[in-house]
């Protein structure tokens, strides 16, 4: 090979190194480039992580106030429906939902009350639709125009034996089967005094701090939910004793 064709390869050998050199730093450049961008961005990431285990661990919301179980309350019956004795030394007022199944799970638990007690016990209902029972404030509506004609626990009974399906005509039909008259129970249902009534009682179970249902007092005392037969019981008993 003559001189000058070793000197034009050297040269050549020469170029090829220093592309390969340039390219080689621009790929290390770009590789660090995008290295350094994601170490940044875990950076931040333990930033955040770091300010959330500093801040204090939010708070589970607070449990609604409700009655205080040791008070006795002063809760009065007034025009509510009321089944028992009439001089009971015991009053069990229940604040219920027609839509709520726990206050439909109730029903036995008092219809054992009657059995057991008879006419030392007295039971009245007071109205609580729940805001999130749809069909409740009609239900309600129509237990008061049964009412006005002698027989809302008729219709009271009715109502929880199919309480998944409270529709008006559901309603209307019940109260034909409880020899309703239909005309004057039509003239009830639209009558605004019923429904001033059930806001009525919403007002007082509010004022109560009732914010469930079912919800008892039995002579003041406050007795939450479905509870079993012996709750009521121990109760009523106390009750008895302090009133003799």
């Amino acid at each position: 090979m003559s001189e000058n064709s070793s000197g034009r390869a050297t040269i050549i050998s020469a170029v090829l190194v220093s592309f390969s050199i340039i390219g080689g730093s621009f790929f290390i450049a770009d590789s660090l480039d995008r290295t350094t961008d994601q170490l940044e961005l875990a950076t931040e990431a333990l930033g955040d992580l770091e300010l959330a285990a500093a801040a204090p661990a939010a708070r589970p919301p607070s449990r609604p106030n409700r009655p205080d179980a040791n008070k006795e309350y002063d809760v009065e019956v007034g025009d509510a429906p009321t089944k028992g004795g009439e001089n009971a030394k015991v009053t069990i007022i229940e604040f219920s939902d027609f839509q709520c199944p726990f206050c439909n799970r109730v029903s036995p638990t008092l219809a054992q009350i009657e059995k057991e007690y008879g006419d030392q016990v007295q039971i009245a209902f007071k109205h609580m639709p729940l805001s999130f029972h749809a069909q409740a404030p009609q239900a309600h509506v129509a237990s008061e125009a049964a009412h006005r004609q002698g027989k809302f626990w008729e219709m009271h009974d009715k109502i929880f034996s199919n309480q998944r399906d409270l529709s008006i005509p559901t309603l209307e039909g019940h109260a034909r089967s409880i020899g309703l008259d239909m005309d004057r129970y039509a003239k009830d249902i639209a009558d605004g005094s019923i429904k001033k009534k059930i806001d009525a009682d919403l007002k007082e179970a509010s004022g109560l701090n009732v914010s469930g249902t079912p919800a008892f007092f039995i002579n003041g005392k406050f007795l939450s939910g479905a509870q079993p037969f012996a709750n009521f019981k121990r109760l009523i008993d106390a009750a008895l004793e302090k009133a003799s």
